[in-house]
């Protein structure tokens, strides 16, 4: 229920929505401990690749820190635990990777079953950022150019008429380069799915440009592991 709830208001809300993004490998409790005092709408939990296997101890500490949903974000198939609220369960349009494309999901489906976590089909596409990311390196596919509006229309377009509930506009972690705000209105003027926008928001003044997108949900990671502090910092812009 925690997660269909999340999943309604993030489709309705008119102003977007933030989430910390949780990478197990570096986590750090203080930072869910300040979420909890912020106008944090969700956290997501997940990375390319874990060196180690504690998606299950990761989900269960903030459970017991938090009342805020918990949402799977899963690089690969090891990375699902039945005690998260709910899944975004990505496939990766913007590559040409079959690995990321559909055969990482043949892997995670009969444990999303076995599990019974539910979970929203999520068009993941990764734009340049001007810096080479972990997603990139992982998945061995080429982000798309952020100059390429039409290719990245298209692909946006074409995710939403095979289906999938949400689009995730990511420039990948440590990004110098943040999506641009003119293409997320393109996509949001035609396509009527939720956006989602990520990487390389790592300050105040990052923030304010990515709340012009108007996309529903903003996510910052790489930037809080660093200064947890700068939660407090914008917590105010998603005051509604």
């Amino acid at each position: 229920m925690k997660f269909k709830r999340f999943i309604n208001k993030l489709s309705s809300t008119k102003h977007p929505l933030l989430a910390v993004l949780i990478d197990p490998d570096k986590f750090n409790p203080e930072l869910v401990r300040i979420a909890n005092s912020c106008h944090v709408s969700c956290f997501l939990v997940g990375g390319s690749i874990l060196k180690n296997e504690n998606i299950r101890q990761t989900v269960n500490i903030i459970k017991q820190l938090s009342a805020i949903p918990v949402i799977l974000f899963p690089g690969d198939e090891t990375q699902l635990t039945p005690l998260a609220d709910g899944l975004f369960l990505p496939s990766l349009v913007s590559g040409n990777n079959p690995e990321y494309l559909i055969n990482k999901q043949i892997k995670m489906a009969p444990i999303i079953k076995r599990f019974n976590l539910p979970y929203i089909p999520m068009a993941y596409m990764l734009l340049q950022g001007n810096a080479v990311s972990s997603t990139q390196m992982v998945t061995n596919t080429m982000p798309l150019p952020t100059q390429h509006i039409n290719q990245i229309f298209n692909t946006a377009l074409a995710s939403q008429m095979l289906g999938f509930k949400l689009i995730y506009l990511e420039a990948g972690s440590g990004a110098k380069k943040t999506v641009p705000s003119s293409l997320v209105k393109k996509i949001k003027s035609q396509i009527k799915l939720p956006i989602i926008v990520g990487g390389g928001i790592n300050n105040k003044q990052k923030v304010l440009r990515a709340l012009k997108t108007e996309a529903n949900l903003i996510v910052i990671g790489n930037a809080l592991e660093k200064n947890v502090s700068l939660l407090t910092e914008i917590d105010y812009l998603f005051k509604h």
